[in-house]
């Protein structure tokens, strides 16, 4: 697995990695961590690999945009001087430009493309690993606007995971794959915020990215 012994790896997003963790920051027992996929992640490198001891920190907040995180990145991500960071942000960025009442924090692609890149070229260097994960929408309509939206920002993070030396977690392709045959209503009741199947499913994506096995190496058992 590339997640090394006693390494640290914050998480930091929007209501998706929230998930009501603990303020200020989100670290400590499981119930610091929120009850999303940031906790099923925590859950899961404990029951199988006890002896990396990875230390998990989760700084998402409700309702960020990437500007929120541009905001923040000083205090809540180099600050804590991480060794590994994962970042999924771009659901709100979009979701503004489909609110009547919030259109003004709409985030245009070109912006978002650039502030995403100038805080990741900032983390970059101080860190041993980045993994950047895609927004999503829980909609198998390519068509549908707000569906297309997200994949031209999902395309957006990917080209910025190339220039950053990062991994890429496709969260829209881990969830088409249920899609493909169930409702989204499987998975959420508004499209976006996952029930607990749907975050299964995104610390599974990140987990994958990262080499996790159910049968590691005896070191790490």
């Amino acid at each position: 697995m590339k997640l090394p012994p006693h390494s640290h790896l914050v998480v930091i997003g929007d209501s998706v990695t929230d998930c009501n963790r603990a303020r200020p920051v989100g670290e400590g027992n499981s119930d610091a961590l929120g009850d999303g996929y940031v906790s099923e992640i925590n859950a899961l490198l404990l029951a199988a690999y006890p002896a990396r001891a990875v230390r998990i920190t989760n700084m998402g907040i409700s309702g960020n945009t990437v500007r929120d995180l541009a905001a923040r990145w000083e205090t809540d991500v180099l600050a804590l001087k991480p060794d590994w960071l994962s970042v999924m942000i771009g659901i709100n960025d979009v979701w503004r430009h489909f609110d009547a009442f919030r259109k003004s924090e709409a985030v245009p692609p070109e912006e978002f493309a650039r502030t995403y890149g100038i805080l990741l070229a900032r983390a970059r260097p101080r860190l041993q690993g980045l993994v950047l994960m895609t927004p999503y929408y829980l909609e198998p309509l390519k068509a549908d606007p707000m569906r297309r939206r997200m994949d031209d920002f999902g395309a957006i993070v990917r080209q910025l995971a190339a220039a950053h030396d990062a991994l890429l977690v496709d969260t829209q392709a881990a969830f088409d794959r249920i899609l493909a045959h169930h409702p989204s209503t499987v998975l959420s009741a508004d499209r976006v915020h996952p029930n607990r199947m749907g975050h299964m499913i995104l610390a599974r994506a990140f987990l994958d990215a990262v080499d996790y096995a159910w049968a590691p190496a005896a070191q790490d058992r």
